[in-house]
C-alpha cells in the first residue's frame, strides 16, 4: 500500500484485518515511525486500535523502503494523494511518480491497483508509465479499486461496503483480487467488476450524485424559507420513497471534505476537455458555493456591520468524527468574517491543530464550547457535533452579548429557541417548527 494517508492507511489497516499481508509504504520518515509508535496522523474512529492489532499480529508493516516492499508483495496498491490544482483537474503528479518508482523495482509480474480517486484514463496512462520505465520486459496487470470511504465511519466503510468496485481486464488479476476481498464475498457484499474505465468513472459519478442531492435539498430549503415550509419534514417524507432515501438530504451550509469538492471539480474538468456538458453537477456546484453567502444574509440580518464585532463558532471540521478541514465550510466562513473585521472565536473538539496550521494566530481558540461563546455577539453553529446538541441553553444566552444563534445544522427547534428569547436562524425551517 503505497501511501500511507486517509486512504492508504485505513485500506491498509483493513486488508489486514481479512488476513492479508500488508506492507505500508510511505516516503515520509516521521510519519511511518510515528504510527509504528501507535501515533495515527489522522483522526478516524477505531483507526488506533485496529493498526495496533494488525501490527502486533505482524499482518501490517510500515517501511520507507519501496524497493523492499515493492518486491515482497503481488499486488501493489497506489493510495497517494490527487489534490484538486488551480485549474480544477485533479494533481496527478503524486500517481504518476508511484507508478514510475514501482516500475523501477519490479521484478516478477504484479498487479498495480489504483485506489486513489482518479479521473478516466489514468490506469492507462499509469500502465504506459510503467511499460516505459521496465528495463526489461515483466508482465503486470492494472486494477482500478475506488475508495468508497466516509471520513468518520471509514472502517465500517470498508468492512461492511454497499459494494466493492474492481475494474480489471484479466482473469488472473480478477481472481487475485477476488481472493483479496474474500472476507466480504463470505458476508454476500457485491463485488461488481468492471472495466478499468467504468470502474473510475463510477467513482466520480457517485461523489457527483451525492453532491446534487445536497445542493438540490439546500435549495429548496431556501424555497421553504420563502413559502413557510419545513425542510426537516420535507425531507423525511422525501427520504420515506426508497428511490430517493433519506440520506444527504439534511439542509444547511453545503458539503466540503476532501472528497465531493475535488471529485465534483475533477468530473467537471474531465466532461470539458471532452466536450461534454454536465449542466446539473455544474448547477450542484455553483449551489454549494453560495451557501455561505446564505449564512452570511443570516447573520447580517441581526449584525448588519460585523466589522469590531466577536463570532464564535462551535464545529470547524467539514462533518462530525473528523478532523478533517479540507474545504470545510468554517474556512470559506473564517475568511469572510475576516474580511468584514469580525474577530473569530472558535471551538472544535478535534480539529483545533489543524485550525491553527490553517489560521495560526488569526481566529481565537478555546478549550470549549462555552469559553468560546462568552462575550460574543453572536454564535454560529457550523458542525453538527454531539456534544453540541445538549448545550446549556440558558448558558448560551447568558453568555452572549446577545442572544443570536445562526445554526447551520438544524440541531436546535425554532419553537424552543424563541421561545427562550433567542433571535434564532436555521436553514428553511419556520419559526414555530418543533423538529
Amino acid at each position: 500500500m503505497v501511501g500511507t494517508g486517509y486512504v492508504g492507511l485505513v485500506s491498509g489497516a483493513c486488508l489486514a484485518d481479512f488476513g492479508n499481508k500488508v506492507i505500508c509504504v510511505d516516503i515520509d520518515a516521521e510519519r511511518i515511525g510515528r504510527i509504528r509508535e501507535g501515533i495515527m496522523p489522522i483522526y478516524e474512529p477505531g483507526l488506533k486500535e485496529l493498526v495496533r492489532r494488525n501490527f502486533e499480529a505482524g499482518r501490517l508493516e510500515f517501511t520507507t523502503d519501496l524497493q523492499a516492499a515493492v518486491r515482497a508483495s503481488q499486488v501493489i496498491f497506489s493510495a497517494v494523494g490527487t489534490p484538486m490544482g488551480d485549474d480544477g483537474a485533479a494533481d496527478l503528479s503524486a500517481v504518476r511518480q508511484v507508478a514510475k518508482d514501482v516500475a523501477d523495482n519490479m521484478d516478477e509480474y504484479k498487479i498495480f491497483v489504483q485506489k486513489s480517486t482518479v479521473p478516466v484514463g489514468t490506469s492507462e496512462a499509469v500502465g504506459r508509465i510503467i511499460s516505459e520505465n521496465l528495463t526489461r520486459e515483466i508482465p503486470f496487470d492494472l486494477v482500478s479499486n475506488p475508495e468508497f470511504l466516509r471520513e468518520g465511519s471509514a472502517i465500517e466503510d470498508f468492512m461492511r461496503p454497499n459494494r466493492v468496485v474492481i475494474g480489471v481486464e484479466s482473469d488472473r488479476a480478477r481472481e487475485i483480487m477476488r481472493e483479496i476481498y474474500r472476507p466480504l464475498c463470505l458476508l454476500e457484499t457485491p463485488i461488481v467488476f468492471t472495466s478499468i474505465r467504468t470502474a473510475e468513472l463510477v467513482k466520480y459519478a457517485s461523489n457527483a450524485f451525492l453532491a446534487v442531492k445536497i445542493s438540490f435539498i439546500n435549495e429548496i430549503s431556501d424555497l421553504c424559507e420563502k413559502i413557510g415550509a419545513d425542510v426537516g419534514e420535507v425531507a423525511r417524507a422525501m427520504g420515506l420513497d426508497k428511490r430517493i432515501g433519506p440520506k444527504f438530504l439534511h439542509a444547511g451550509v453545503g458539503y466540503g471534505g476532501s472528497c465531493l469538492p475535488k471529485d465534483v471539480s475533477a468530473i467537471l474538468h474531465t466532461a470539458t476537455g471532452v466536450g461534454a456538458r454536465l449542466g446539473l453537477i455544474q448547477a450542484a456546484s455553483d449551489v454549494n458555493e453560495y451557501r455561505i453567502d446564505a449564512l452570511m444574509e443570516k447573520l447580517k440580518a441581526e449584525i448588519p456591520e460585523l466589522g469590531g464585532k466577536t463570532i464564535a463558532i462551535l464545529g470547524l471540521s467539514f462533518k462530525p468524527n473528523t478532523d478533517d478541514l479540507r474545504h470545510a465550510p468554517s474556512l470559506k466562513f473564517i475568511d469572510r468574517l475576516s474580511d468584514e473585521g469580525a474577530t473569530v472565536h472558535a471551538y472544535d473538539p478535534i480539529s483545533m491543530d489543524n485550525a491553527r496550521k490553517e489560521y495560526g494566530e488569526g481566529i481565537v481558540y478555546f478549550d470549549d464550547s462555552y469559553g468560546a461563546m462568552d462575550g460574543a455577539d453572536a454564535l454560529v453553529i457550523m458542525t453538527e457535533w454531539n456534544e453540541f446538541r445538549q448545550l446549556d441553553l440558558e448558558r448560551i444566552r447568558e453568555s452572549l452579548k446577545a442572544p443570536i444563534v445562526v445554526d447551520c445544522r438544524n440541531i436546535y427547534k425554532p419553537a424552543v429557541m424563541k421561545a427562550m428569547g433567542f433571535r434564532y436562524h436555521s436553514f428553511g425551517r419556520p419559526d414555530n417548527a418543533n423538529g
